[in-house]
């Protein structure tokens, strides 16, 4: 069947094909082009599907569009093409700045499959990885003949494995060759049979080996989780989701105190086992359920998730193209990782997640910190709680503001400085009040800016989806090599101030926001030059 003939339009194809529709789409769902994308032909809808999107896979098939469809795409008032169609308000940077009541409906859902459950999986990484933490109270040590920095060689161990799979893992998850609801879930899974080994280690040698397998199954699912998101946010929405993800990790750490102090003070000694053993069984046992709940919720990509129907896919992967700068056709996952790597931009935020990781080091050792106050060990475990639900509440906040205003600087100032302040409060008392208060500063601050920066790296790099994945994975990657050298700053010999590990931290902080500047500035440069280049409907970068 004969496609109409069009001139060619200046943006790079997208990944849905050329005038498609399912065999029941509505002709509202239908994505329409945009103003900026200058088609001279309005009749015609100019996309390109992907090789690895088959038409078999998601039902659809080449069809001309009858003359109502074509009255409808070229006529906003007719209710149906136009309610999609681009041209509305935009904000500085080209992004939309209204959606209609198809695209709400669609991310509603979105939100209601996707968050609760891969929230729910980062919550149970989370707690697996500090699992450590809480057992150091309950004996840890002594139990498994730990001597001189033995506990800090294996927090730090994980995060070794933790960097050697997160590029392999993305590039995986980008070929469409694996699902990622079953690539993601599997990996859950093999992790919380590792998480609950943990309980059989003997001795330091024991521990090393699981901590660092530990690191290996859990290194896909961050990643994966941050690159499936956006594949179906737009720049808009992704920082409010990163941040609801992320808090899972905060939550995690508040919570994981009052799970360990309930396991140590009801299981301690029950059935031969240590409190810290059944920590690590119990972790694991309902992580393993959680990743099977994964296998069946999880979306895979925008064209091939299951759950949705073909309209939604439609509109699911138009909306995404339309708020890409410098959109461009796909060219396999090795391709892409080409991409990321020359792309010099990616480098100024790999160093600056770095920094900022580095300066959220403190987690891992938050209870020894706290333990200067000098309470016991249940109070100590219970006051983590305070200073991480505030902190994770005010990181979804930034998220949803940053994505609203489409702003990213000024956030990331406002969270560096204030887990500055923190931790200079930290290193210069010990007075309970001010220094347990420096606690709830330099964790909101440090935790706040997460999302910011990991949506500014889709913004920045997502031209394709396998450069975007390759993107936060390298990212990612080398920011959580951080916290394989950060729990050296916490020597015992440095209690209870830790005067070192604070002083590097503030250091880290000050770091991230002349990073966070210097990409503002690199970033306004290149949208010169894309003003300059005379097309006024191109997308800027936002900073």
């Amino acid at each position: 069947m004969g496609l109409p003939s069009h001139s060619p339009s200046p943006h790079p194809p997208s990944l849905l094909s050329n005038s498609i529709k399912s065999n029941n789409s509505d002709s509202s769902l239908l994505p329409m082009p945009s103003t900026r994308d200058n088609i001279s032909d309005s009749n015609t809808i100019d996309h390109k599907l992907s090789p690895s999107h088959s038409v078999d896979k998601i039902g659809l098939e080449h069809v001309d569009m009858s003359d109502r469809e074509k009255h409808n795409a070229a006529d906003p008032s007719s209710g149906h093409g136009g309610e999609l169609a681009s041209g509305g308000p935009v904000d500085r940077f080209g992004g939309e700045l209204i959606r209609s009541d198809a695209e709400k409906r669609l991310v509603r859902k979105l939100d209601t499959r996707i968050m609760p459950i891969i929230w729910a999986l980062y919550f149970w990484n989370y707690v697996d990885r500090n699992g450590i933490a809480q057992a150091r109270l309950n004996g840890l040590e002594k139990s498994l003949h730990l001597q001189g920095n033995q506990f800090n060689i294996c927090v730090s161990i994980l995060f070794v494995g933790y960097t050697i799979f997160q590029v392999p893992s993305n590039m995986i998850m980008s070929t469409h060759k694996v699902r990622p609801s079953v690539w993601m879930s599997c990996w859950a899974m093999i992790w919380a049979i590792n998480s609950a080994c943990t309980a059989l280690a003997k001795d330091f040698k024991g521990l090393f080996v699981v901590r660092f397998m530990l690191g290996i199954t859990e290194c896909p699912l961050y990643p994966g989780a941050i690159y499936l998101l956006s594949l179906f946010y737009p720049r808009r929405e992704l920082a409010a989701r990163i941040g609801i993800l992320y808090s899972a990790n905060i939550v995690a750490t508040a919570t994981a105190g009052l799970i360990a102090a309930a396991t140590f003070s009801t299981l301690d000694h029950k059935h031969g086992l240590r409190g810290f053993q059944w920590l690590f069984i119990i972790e694991g046992v309902v992580t393993f359920a959680i990743a099977i709940l994964a296998l069946f919720l999880l979306p895979d990509h925008p064209l091939t998730t299951r759950w949705l129907t073909p309209d939604e896919r439609l509109l699911a992967q138009a909306r995404m193209d339309r708020d890409t700068v410098g959109l461009e056709p796909s060219k396999g996952a090795v391709h892409g990782l080409k991409q990321a790597i020359y792309d010099r931009k990616l480098w100024l935020l790999t160093l600056m997640q770095t920094l900022h990781l580095a300066s959220c080091g403190f987690n891992s050792f938050f209870p020894t910190v706290l333990s200067a106050l000098k309470f016991n060990t249940t109070i100590t475990l219970v006051l983590q709680t305070p200073p991480y639900l505030t902190a994770g509440f005010v990181a979804v906040v930034f998220g949803i503001t940053s994505g609203k205003l489409n702003e990213r600087t000024w956030h990331i100032t406002a969270s560096m400085i204030t887990a500055i302040i923190g931790f200079v409060i930290s290193c210069t008392t010990l007075q309970v009040a001010p220094r347990y208060f420096s606690c709830f500063l330099f964790a909101i601050g440090s935790y706040s800016a997460n999302s910011i920066i990991l949506g500014w790296v889709t913004a920045t790099c997502g031209q394709t989806q396998e450069k975007k994945a390759a993107a936060l994975s390298i990212v990612n990657m080398f920011a959580n090599a951080s916290f394989a050298y950060t729990p050296f700053l916490y020597p015992k010999s440095d209690g209870p101030k830790y005067l070192m590990a604070m002083s590097a931290n503030a250091a880290f902080a000050f770091g991230t926001l002349v990073c966070a500047w210097g990409l503002k500035v690199w970033l306004q440069a290149e949208n010169r030059r894309i003003r300059a280049s005379g097309d006024a409907s191109k997308l800027l970068y936002a900073f």
